[in-house]
């Protein structure tokens, strides 16, 4: 029995509230810190490796390229993970991913550090990493509404994302640190950049065991006596019957894509809009984790809120306005000042969209819904092209007004096509859905 269902049977007197209510929960707890070990070692590797990859190429396609060795095995994966997920008990799942990753991860640092690393060998492991997180990250998300139970999952998947964010401003700063440690001033040492990738191997190993300290159990128990094709046909056909969870997934790709355009054309922004130099660079990044972070714990703290769907709504605004004042940004100050914004409406509509897909899925069939989102995801970057596109020819200022426009547009037709979505008020399942679709509450109580 795991700890959510124990306390779910004490009353809702015995639920605590506040910012951090779901780490109060053993099992949430272990899995959060993995998480923030992971998040680390992966911001970390990111500036290791480019770092290393420039020096070696001078090409910023060559970090592209990297960069898609990674993601473009979700697209062919990640429906076989959601498979897995709905099949296989969840931890297992977890550790085994992390024990290959950590393993490929001492490995490289072996060759960096012996001086043998070549652009290569950072392809075929991008490959390696990113095939196992695809077939591993459908059950790292859906295991979380059965780690804290529904009650909590809000306050849990803000919490989640948390570490994200917080990774994502401390992390660099302490890679570079340790770097420019380690390296003794030169940037050419794969000796320094190895001992930092030996210390992410830590951080993942680190990541290895806080999961496998969970206490929790549970195997699925579906039959297995069908296909995979069968299972992701069985997955795709929930979906067309689920407009509310079809309508949320849209959400979650469509208006994120033009919303992140800001954060892949920032190099850009800084040095051609802002005059800014690497110093300035890091601060506006610095500044967008911020406020991302506070956008997550803001969630966290509000928990289960009324009226999901309109806030959801009202941050994809905030964030196409705030983005488009970004662009007009005339120096440093302003555009950490603004920058701050778009992390915290970018942080609140995607972590509540993603906890109301939580909400809303069937937990035998949550794992195929994750793993959709995923493949579809990891295709976003494609949306940014245009963009790009558009900043190279008529101005980057231009091109980021465009991103914002694109932002609002998406959001308000989606507003349109599924005006369910702005109802879905507090609670899961039937009560979350009860304003939209009364004659389901029986059927989805069942799920």
């Amino acid at each position: 029995m795991t700890e959510a269902r124990d306390n779910s049977r004490r009353g809702a007197s015995f639920y605590p509230r506040g910012m951090f209510s779901s780490l109060l929960l053993a099992d949430f707890r272990y899995i959060w810190l993995a998480n923030l070990a992971a998040s680390f070692a992966m911001q970390m590797e990111m500036v290791a490796r480019g770092w290393l990859i420039y020096d070696m190429t001078s090409s910023p396609l060559a970090l592209t390229w990297v960069m898609l060795s990674s993601m473009l095995p979700s697209v062919v994966f990640s429906l076989a993970g959601g498979v897995i997920a709905d099949r296989l008990g969840k931890k297992k799942i977890i550790i085994t991913a992390q024990v290959l990753s950590t393993a490929a991860m001492f490995v490289l640092a072996t060759i960096v550090y012996q001086g043998h690393v070549t652009f290569w060998h950072f392809i075929w492991f991008g490959i390696f990493n990113g095939t196992v997180m695809s077939l591993s990250m459908p059950a790292r998300s859906s295991i979380i509404p059965e780690l804290v139970g529904r009650r909590y999952v809000v306050n849990a998947m803000a919490l989640q994302t948390s570490t994200f964010n917080l990774s994502r401003i401390l992390g660099p700063t302490l890679a570079g640190a340790l770097i420019a440690a380690f390296a003794a001033g030169d940037t050419t040492s794969t000796t320094g950049v190895g001992i930092v990738y030996y210390v992410i191997g830590g951080l993942f190993t680190t990541s290895i065991i806080a999961t496998s300290m969970m206490r929790y159990r549970r195997n699925p128990g579906r039959r297995r006596d069908t296909s995979v094709l069968t299972d992701v046909g069985d997955g795709f056909r929930y979906m067309k019957q689920e407009r509310i969870v079809v309508g949320l997934l849209i959400m979650g790709i469509g208006p994120m894509t033009f919303g992140f355009s800001s954060h892949m054309l920032l190099p850009a922004f800084n040095a051609d809009a802002i005059g800014g130099g690497p110093q300035d660079l890091g601060l506006i990044l610095t500044a967008m984790g911020a406020g991302a972070l506070t956008g997550s714990l803001t969630l966290a703290r509000l928990g289960d809120i009324s009226r999901k769907g309109r806030v959801m709504f009202a941050a994809a605004y905030l964030w196409a306005v705030a983005l488009a004042v970004f662009a007009l940004s005339s120096n440093t100050f302003w555009a950490m000042f603004l920058g701050l914004f778009t992390g915290l409406f970018g942080s609140i509509m995607g972590s509540l969209n993603m906890s109301i897909v939580q909400l809303a899925v069937r937990a035998d069939i949550r794992g195929r819904v994750m793993s959709i989102n995923m493949m579809t995801f990891a295709l976003t970057p494609l949306g940014v092209i245009p963009i790009s596109a558009a900043a190279e020819f008529v101005g980057i200022e231009i091109g980021l007004l465009i991103s914002a426009s694109l932002l609002a547009l998406t959001t308000a037709l989606l507003g349109r096509a599924y005006p369910e979505l702005q109802q879905i008020d507090k609670g899961h399942g039937p009560a979350m859905l009860r304003r939209v679709r009364p004659e389901r509450s029986a059927e989805v109580d069942r799920g």
